[in-house]
């Protein structure tokens, strides 16, 4: 296998920058840079030099020896000084030994993972942990990361492997007398893992959500104030905001950690029937995406009679504006009320995250899927009680199968190219 390197750091200047080696010739390469290499698992200050002698940098140097690293393979990792110089030099002093190449996105991780340091979900984890911006999104990409699918996984494999070795002792014994009646435990096990399998696929969206973000839409006849409110929110004038009716046209969106927790809010058309063509369209957008959204927050002008407005869509939270003119509700102008509409916001996301489950990917809630269905199958052939023991051995082993692919026990190579994709060079 070759040996790979790269910055695993974000590219710029900074502080420190590390460089990652990893391979069969790591060790060597970091012998031919820094002079020697500190003993394994500890750090030692070296002057680093390139192919002719010419001092590069004073870097800190890191050994591990396999299968004790990250990859599983021999690294060395160099700690340097973070001037686009520096670094651009090391790595051409790496590469004129011509015994490393540059690592594609992800490669580091793909060897883990093919070296057993990691299974398919603590890959996914990993990616996620990386990519989280919020206390939510770090906490479940922690769980992933930290191996709890595959607990989940192991759990229910032992249960079903428990269950297939009954149903095929019967098989085996079928001419003899088996001195015990394992449908009872059959059946038990078998509800078991279909309970186990549902909590997670109902907890799936919400997880989803957490990992991708919520949708808020501040929905409302024209002139409510959600313009307004949308950019108190962002701190900034975002949407423009007019006293003419049916400014707002399409949707604009406004990305904030609330909480800890991912939170889109959508600025939406008034709605209303429009007579302008292009209002008709930002009113139907404006509809399609709050019909959509995890929440919707009506706001209603409380300086203005509104008879009996309908917004068409299922309203979570309801406002009353401008409460500068009236002394009711809030004010999206003047800010007032604002923090409690967005505690009550948090308050109604927070109680849906707290059924949060393992699942979060979309090829997490296929291979559950696929396993229950198995499952449901399987319960049939055992409930009829005729001649199908072979057959309900077969779909336990399928569901097996299923649960094994979560992480990456079987079809792992199906999905490392759409996973491996989301990493960047150094990791």
């Amino acid at each position: 296998m070759h040996t790979i390197f790269a910055l695993a750091t974000a590219r710029g200047k900074s502080g420190v920058a590390i460089l990652r080696i990893s391979g069969p010739s790591a060790h060597e390469i970091g012998v031919r840079l820094a002079g020697r290499l500190p003993l394994a698992g500890q750090t030692a200050l070296r002057r680093l030099r390139d192919s002719d002698g010419a001092l590069l940098d004073e870097a800190l140097v890191l050994r591990f020896d396999a299968p004790r690293s990250f990859t599983g393979e021999d690294v060395v990792e160099l700690q340097v000084h973070g001037s686009i110089a520096v670094i651009r030099a090391v790595e051409a002093a790496i590469a004129q030994t011509k015994m490393a190449r540059m690592a594609e996105p992800g490669e580091f991780t793909r060897r883990a993972l093919l070296n057993g340091h990691l299974d398919l979900a603590q890959v996914e984890g990993l990616s996620d942990l990386i990519a989280a911006e919020t206390e939510a999104q770090r906490k479940q990409a922690q769980q992933l990361f930290s191996g709890g699918m595959r607990d989940f996984a192991e759990i229910c494999r032992i249960e079903l492997i428990r269950a297939t070795a009954l149903i095929e002792a019967t098989i085996d014994f079928a001419d003899e007398e088996v001195p015990v009646d394992v449908s009872a435990e059959v059946g038990a096990l078998i509800d078991m893992v279909i309970g186990r399998i549902d909590a997670q696929l109902d907890g799936y969206h919400t997880a989803e959500r957490v990992r991708s973000g919520f949708e808020v839409a501040i929905i409302g006849p024209p002139n409510a104030g959600k313009s307004t409110l949308i950019n108190k929110i962002a701190g900034r004038e975002i949407a423009i905001t007019s006293e003419i009716a049916g400014t707002t046209r399409d949707v604009l969106e406004v990305r904030v950690d609330l909480d800890g927790l991912p939170v889109t809010f959508l600025d939406t058309a008034g709605l209303r029937d429009a007579e302008d063509a292009i209002e008709q369209i930002g009113v139907a957008r404006a509809r399609s995406r709050a019909a959509d959204a995890d929440v919707r927050v009506l706001l209603i002008d409380g300086s203005q009679e509104q008879g009996d407005f309908s917004p068409g869509v299922t309203v979570d939270l309801r406002y009353m504006t401008k409460s500068d003119l009236t002394g009711i509700g809030i004010s999206a102008l003047h800010g007032d009320g604002i923090d409690q509409l967005l505690r009550d916001v948090s308050a109604l996301l927070s109680e849906r995250v707290s059924g949060m489950t393992l699942a979060s990917h979309e090829r997490h809630r296929q291979a559950l899927e696929r396993a229950k269905a198995l499952l449901v199958v399987a319960k049939t052939v055992f409930q009829r009680g005729d001649d199908g023991a072979e057959i309900l051995a077969l779909h336990l082993r399928d569901a097996v199968g299923a649960l094994d692919s979560l992480i990456g026990r079987v079809d792992v190579e199906a999905v490392l190219g759409e996973i491996f994709a989301q990493f960047c060079i150094g990791k």
